[in-house]
């Protein structure tokens, strides 16, 4: 199957400490060297820890940051290449809703209006033809698919609940019919009564529209829900890739591992019978990493070539793919 999108060797570096000689005294590298896929239609969660680089990869991707290296492929095309109106021309095909709906809508502008507003930039462009009558109804239309009614088109943002709020970002960023979206810890500033209703609304519009999603989360029982593949990153990079049953079930990654040792089981009897995976010592500060496996400090399962250069992400069973040196040996 053609790739929707395709993410190669993708690195977001920026400056540390106050400037040396002209240039700056080092470098966080917030992503560093990531490689993914998505199909049409599909649905690939990226978890990890708070600060692993799970948004900023989420944002180069959407080049709202531009990357430091790497290429992000979408339909095909290098938006890393792109600028101006060709890059605003390939955005109509990948849209982001973001983490806080409070934060991402304009508190001066109606729902009608924050709806709206990519309609009327592309069409100011000339990116798009529409109406004034057929763009009123492109709103009222989308105001019905997330869920809404057409009557709180001229509430203000401060007029919603947190989940209504959200609703508007997903309509706003359905408008354009793009054919993936971004979505960045969309449901983790909600309660939990409203995160089902809003992931629920998320599976709804992905089999009416056929959207691909990549989907960014700290919560692993929400990616295990939504899902088709997850890709667990530590530290800016991809410690592990797999079908999301597969990566649920057999965790090979010892950080995999770990984090899915730390997730609760609503079943008491299981949850009383299993071991969670303490990890020692703290995440390496991001301008200072280790020279080899990120994961080395924090790894009780580590060896000696572990510590002199960083594993590969390769493939173990068709499909699920692990960077470490317990299923390929260093040479």
């Amino acid at each position: 199957m053609t790739e929707l999108l395709e993410v190669r060797g993708l690195k977001l570096h920026f400056p540390a400490g106050g400037r040396w000689l002209g240039g700056p005294r080092g470098w966080i590298r917030a992503v560093d060297g990531i490689d993914l896929h998505i199909r049409p239609g599909e649905t690939l969660g990226l978890v990890g820890e708070s600060g692993c680089g799970k948004s900023s990869a989420a944002r180069a991707v959407a080049q709202l940051h531009r990357p430091t290296a790497g290429q992000v492929l979408l339909q095909g095309r290098d938006l890393t290449r792109l600028d101006g109106r060709d890059l605003m021309a390939a955005r109509q095909h990948m849209q982001m809703v973001f983490q806080d709906p409070y934060a991402s809508l304009d508190p001066r502008l109606t729902a009608f209006e924050l709806i709206a507003e990519p309609l009327r930039i592309h069409r100011a462009r000339g990116l798009l033809k529409l109406s004034r009558t057929e763009l009123a109804r492109k709103v009222d239309g989308l105001l019905d698919q997330v869920g809404l009614a057409r009557s709180f088109r001229n509430r203000y943002p401060h007029q919603f609940s947190g989940g209504q709020r959200q609703r508007i970002g997903i309509a706003r960023a359905l408008a354009l019919r793009p054919d993936l979206v971004l979505c960045d810890e969309p449901v983790s500033a909600l309660d939990v009564s409203i995160q089902a209703q809003i992931l629920n609304l998320f599976k709804d519009l992905q089999e009416a529209f056929g959207l691909a999603y990549l989907f960014i989360a700290h919560d692993l029982a929400v990616v295990e829900y939504i899902a088709t593949r997850v890709a667990v990153m530590y530290l800016g990079r991809l410690v592990e890739v797999a079908d999301a049953a597969e990566l649920y079930r057999r965790p090979q990654h010892p950080y995999t591992q770990a984090l899915l040792s730390a997730a609760p089981i609503p079943d008491p009897q299981v949850e009383r019978s299993r071991s969670r995976i303490l990890l020692a010592g703290d995440v390496p500060a991001p301008d200072r990493e280790p020279p080899g496996c990120p994961f080395y400090d924090r790894c009780w399962l580590r060896m000696d070539a572990c510590r002199a250069r960083p594993p590969r992400l390769q493939e173990t069973v068709p499909g699920h793919q692990v960077s470490c040196f317990l299923h390929h040996p260093p040479d």
